[in-house]
């Protein structure tokens, strides 16, 4: 039987006891040889060399150093990064691809969550709820909360811009509900478009049809401020944008203007800048929700991408397909 091969943690020391649980550290000394304890956060000490001299598997999440070409050379047996988490943007590149490396990401995992709150969120921005809790607790002589004209998430037209992991897992879950689905993406052609459910279009149509609009594409150059000034003025009066993406999507300036106005809801989970400053009209405006990236994986759901990521060691040992793979030239589209 071959000698299990070693592996390596690289990330946040806060995460380690929900992502791996005892049961779960368990199943993967089975897999590999590993000290949790020796979790590196730096790859720079003397400590890191002479650990990573041994590795073939590193096992990354948030907070991960970069893996430049200092790392690499203090790794020459290294054969897999297996991410805990979605992108890998902030600690492999190009160098990590050209070594020959095998890179995983439990983007796949950690994209349930985002979707399972993104639709949460599209049900109470449809019937309005923050702006009428608002108004419940502050306001109640200004009108009668039980009329709800123009509220509920029936027939109404959602937009959703980007068929990414998180994308296509919104779809899939709203096409349980009553009402039309819009997508635009430009990697989708219309036929795959309506295998998922929705209608093909592009980003004006969307705005300008939709009753809420969704985000769920990547933050790009080409995708900086997707939803400026003008795409923004496309909204219906009424619209709510819901942002679990990027920030750079947005045109935040613009989107304050149109919310302070009353014209338009947002739900923002990401923001541009991210954090908002303290008293940026966003965070005190009673028809915008603004909250600290609650969206992705969080306490019990951690276990979710240790889960995936044992399960993806497993197969990267067995000589498997790695099922969360990322490739080298998918690094200048992926989020």
């Amino acid at each position: 039987m071959p000698e299990r091969p070693v592996a390596l943690l690289a990330m946040h020391p806060w995460a380690l006891p929900e992502l791996f649980p005892p049961e779960l550290l368990d199943r993967l000394r089975t897999l590999v040889r590993t000290e949790p304890d020796a979790n590196l956060t730096s790859f720079r000490s003397g400590a890191a060399t002479a650990a990573l001299r041994d590795a073939e598997i590193l096992l990354t999440g948030w907070g991960c150093p970069d893996i430049d070409g200092a790392a690499l050379a203090a790794a020459p047996r290294l054969r897999a990064v297996i991410h805990t988490a979605g992108s890998v943007k902030r600690h492999v590149g190009p160098a990590v691809f050209a070594r020959g490396v095998a890179v995983s990401s439990a983007a796949q995992a950690n994209a349930v969550p985002v979707a399972e709150y993104t639709v949460a969120a599209l049900v109470f921005a449809a019937k309005r709820v923050f702006a009428r809790s608002h108004w419940f607790a502050h306001d109640r002589a200004a009108g009668d909360w039980r009329s709800g004209a123009g509220t509920g998430l029936y027939d109404r037209t959602v937009g959703v811009i980007g068929a990414s992991r998180i994308g296509r897992l919104v779809l899939e879950r709203l096409r349980a509900f009553d009402l039309r689905l819009l997508l635009a993406d430009p990697y989708v052609t219309a036929q795959q478009a309506r295998a998922l459910g929705a209608e093909l279009v592009d980003v004006d149509e969307l705005c300008r049809r939709s009753d809420l609009i969704t985000l769920h594409a990547p933050a790009l150059p080409e995708t900086r401020h997707l939803l400026d000034a003008r795409r923004l003025a496309l909204l219906k009066d009424g619209a709510t944008l819901i942002n679990t993406g990027r920030g750079s999507l947005v045109d935040t300036a613009a989107l304050t203007v149109h919310c302070a106005k009353g014209r338009l809801d947002a739900v923002l989970d990401v923001t541009d800048p991210d954090p908002l400053p303290p008293g940026d009209p966003l965070l005190r405006l009673p028809n915008v929700l603004v909250t600290p990236h609650l969206a992705g994986s969080q306490g019990h759901e951690l276990r979710r991408l240790g889960d995936f990521a044992v399960a993806e060691v497993g197969r990267f040992v067995r000589g498997e397909p790695l099922l969360g793979a990322i490739h080298g030239e998918e690094l200048h589209r992926i989020a």
